[in-house]
């Protein structure tokens, strides 16, 4: 998949246009024309791949709190992206096996089921590809193969109760693949509704005069063109440095993926959804402010940096798109017990 071309002929007639230039806004009403490219975020995301059932949405919440799935027996899922901060560790780079640092920023994991890809350079198609890659990954969880992660799950009764509630149709459910399938299915379910959705489901009250203003001015700046739909964002991937070259070049992007000269220095558009929460931005956690990243985003993406009132103006409705966590759904549950049978952790 290209990054969209459109995206840049949209966004350079938003510019041009009458009416969307330089200047500020004082209008506190939104022209509908503005809203058809979003909708309500949804409350679940569903796959005809991976049907989701209580029992499998279960057992994937336990596997995803569970250390036992690394190799040191000291990170899970949640340790770089974790629920109850909305998804992300809130560092650059995140630490891993014997305390090596990733190549990227964490992405929170809240939507990442309703993403087209899933990856900063979108090298999984799903969420039930991705889940497994972390936990094999010699940086991160690095397990040393399935059959290590079998190994674990089959030692401890619980789970051999849990898998097979799970996946009733098979008769050894204990697989690599069916621990991903899991988590993945438990994945589907997080979700955060913001006044953003309340506001797009007709209560015109939901936002303040002054986040109004601030979507007008996100909108005629041209941020809609990648970033809109019902995650305000990823649906596509873009090059970053768009008009003007990105600062740090090392990573090139897409391009690890395709070798492609095209892919050169393009990502994946990630989503906005509770971008207040989630900071440092960008694929490499480079900008540890909102505001800093907006004005980034108005130099190297829009051609036209934005002017103060616009930088904070856009900020203060980017700040409405932060949902409620579901508390319930995320809390981390009592998990099985160990048994002598269970690998012990490794620190080579």
């Amino acid at each position: 998949m290209k990054y969209h071309p459109l995206s840049w002929v949209l966004l350079a007639l938003s510019i041009a246009l009458p009416g969307c230039g330089s200047k500020t806004t004082t209008k506190t009403e939104i022209d509908q024309e503005f809203l058809q490219n979003f909708k309500v975020a949804p409350v679940v995301m569903e796959s005809g791949k991976n049907q989701l059932s209580e029992d499998k949405i279960a057992l994937g919440r336990m596997l995803y709190y569970d250390e036992r799935l690394s190799k040191s027996q000291t990170i899970s899922c949640n340790s770089c992206h974790a629920l109850d901060r909305y998804g992300v560790d809130n560092e650059p780079t995140s630490t891993g096996f014997k305390g090596q640092r990733g190549g990227r920023n964490a992405p929170t994991v809240y939507y990442a089921a309703g993403h087209v890809v899933q990856f900063w350079d979108g090298r999984a198609p799903d969420v039930e590809a991705q889940a497994a890659g972390p936990i094999m990954n010699p940086v991160e969880m690095a397990m040393a193969d399935a059959h290590a992660v079998d190994a674990v799950l089959l030692s401890i009764p619980e789970y051999r109760t849990a898998f097979a509630k799970a996946f009733p149709d098979e008769k050894q459910p204990i697989t690599l693949g069916n621990a991903a399938l899991a988590i993945a299915a438990f994945e589907r379910g997080l979700v955060a509704p913001s006044r953003w959705d309340k506001f797009l489901a007709g209560d015109a009250n939901a936002l303040t005069p002054e986040e109004k203003e601030g979507f007008i001015a996100f909108y005629r700046a041209g941020c809609h063109t990648c970033h809109g739909g019902p995650l305000v964002g990823g649906r596509l991937y873009q090059k970053v440095g768009l008009v003007r070259p990105w600062p740090n070049q090392k990573d090139l992007g897409r391009y690890d993926v395709t070798k492609q000269d095209s892919d050169k220095m393009v990502f994946k558009v990630p989503s906005l959804r509770n971008i207040d929460k989630t900071a440092p931005y960008f694929h490499d956690g480079s900008v540890a402010s909102l505001e800093a990243a907006v004005r980034m985003m108005g130099e190297h993406q829009v051609e036209r940096p934005l002017t103060d009132s616009e930088a904070k103006a856009i900020v203060t409705w980017l700040k409405c798109l932060t949902g409620e966590l579901p508390m319930d759904y995320i809390r981390k549950p009592e998990l099985p017990k160990s048994t002598d049978a269970t690998p012990k952790p490794a620190g080579d």
